[in-house]
């Protein structure tokens, strides 16, 4: 091999190990802010008991496509809670997911708490709302933590406000989350079939015509999208071996996530 080439990949080579390091850097530095600074648990504690006293939101219809909306009370200050956090858009969409979990689960004849369904359901996405981001946490994260928060003030018991955490924390990672008990695999089905719609065959046209109307799109793909470049603009490590990197990889020029192949050339290892 001739000397320019070797130093070719030398020049690679620490490229690489460069970019390792930065990582490596920049998760410490997350690492500590994180250690260091506490959440806005004390702005959004605020916020979620001046949403719950102090909204009157439009009733919810008791049934859509057969399936029964829960109506008691932490479920109807969730649903105030939500709607008023969201976008109408992202709200339909927590709705739809809690449907088409329930559509789905009914028919297989799975016994399960409605209620932590519904309140898991329509709480699932708080973590796109800029309010109860967090600098570092993973979306998924930052939506568990603010639907904790909110719970607790309900006075929820904490085994129940555990499950819906780990419903929220997990919605994205399907794998996981199905081999979870019931109320948790819901929401990563119901929101996996909204998003992309794995699995919307098990739904007849009907039933699903029936979700639409009551709970439209209303321009849900761009929405995504665009919640999901803010976060990779916004907090990029945080999205690091997650699936909204490739779509920032996509968009944004020299997006600074590294990819696992980087993660695995740039280990400190002389192979």
């Amino acid at each position: 091999m001739s000397d320019k080439s070797n130093e070719a990949k030398n020049v690679t080579r620490r490229t690489i190990l460069h970019r390792g390091a930065g990582v490596a850097a920049i998760g410490a530095a997350s690492a500590l802010a994180t250690a260091m600074s506490t959440p806005p648990a004390a702005a959004a504690s605020k916020a979620t008991a001046d949403t719950a006293s102090s909204f009157s939101a439009d009733a919810l219809p008791t049934v859509v496509a057969g399936v029964r909306i829960p109506d008691t009370e932490v479920a109807r200050k969730a649903t105030a809670f939500a709607r008023n956090a969201s976008t109408e858009t992202l709200f339909n969409h927590v709705l739809r997911t809690y449907l088409f979990g329930c559509l789905v689960f009914d028919r297989r004849g799975v016994r399960y708490d409605r209620e932590l369904v519904f309140v898991s359901a329509v709480l699932h996405d708080l973590g796109l709302v800029k309010a109860y981001q967090t600098p570092t946490e993973r979306f998924e994260v930052d939506g568990a933590d603010a639907a904790q928060r909110f719970l607790k003030e309900q006075r929820m018991s904490a085994d129940r406000v555990a499950v819906v955490w780990d419903a929220i924390a997990l919605h994205t990672n399907i794998g996981i989350a199905t081999r979870k008990r019931p109320e948790i695999a819901m929401i990563s089905v119901g929101s996996g079939m909204d998003f992309s719609g794995n699995g919307l065959q098990q739904i007849p046209s009907d039933i699903l015509d029936e979700v639409l109307t009551a709970f439209p799109r209303k321009g849900f793909k761009q929405e995504a999208v665009d919640n999901i470049l803010s976060l990779c603009r916004t907090k990029p490590m945080a999205e690091l071996m997650h699936p909204f990197a490739e779509v920032g990889r996509r968009h944004i020029p020299d997006f600074p996530v590294p990819t696992v192949e980087d993660l695995l050339l740039a280990a400190p290892f002389e192979d």
